[in-house]
């Protein structure tokens, strides 16, 4: 019984990984939404808003975002150490930003009805 609920634990354990990288992306442009966000504030407000995100996981989401134009950046001088890269969502981010917006609000509607038996 014991190996039944391990797995049971393990494999919604990976699911659960799973369902917070799918919304990851949504996560980091409404941090970055607004006002410039150095990345390790973006971490910071990513966990405690309870979404564990490990540096080497948001370091390339970063530079993708970057990279395809939703998240614009800069580098700022920094009192404490070397200059530090500042990020913000951009036109093109802001409009996937609202799309992301939309489509997060109708999955949580759809599964709100299941959960509720609506359906």
């Amino acid at each position: 019984m014991q190996d039944i609920d391990r797995n049971e634990s393990e494999y919604s354990n990976q699911l659960a990984v799973q369902m917070r990288k799918g919304v990851l992306v949504y996560c980091v442009l409404l941090v970055c939404n607004g006002q410039p966000v150095y990345s390790s504030d973006v971490i910071r407000q990513l966990r405690q808003a309870e979404l564990i995100v490990v540096e080497g996981t948001l370091y390339p989401l970063l530079n993708r975002l970057a990279r395809d134009k939703l998240l614009g950046y800069e580098w700022r001088e920094s009192e404490q150490g070397p200059p530090r890269k500042y990020y913000w969502v951009t036109p093109d981010g802001q409009a996937v930003l609202a799309q992301l917006q939309n489509a997060y609000k109708q999955l949580d509607g759809s599964i709100t009805k299941l959960e509720e038996g609506v359906v």
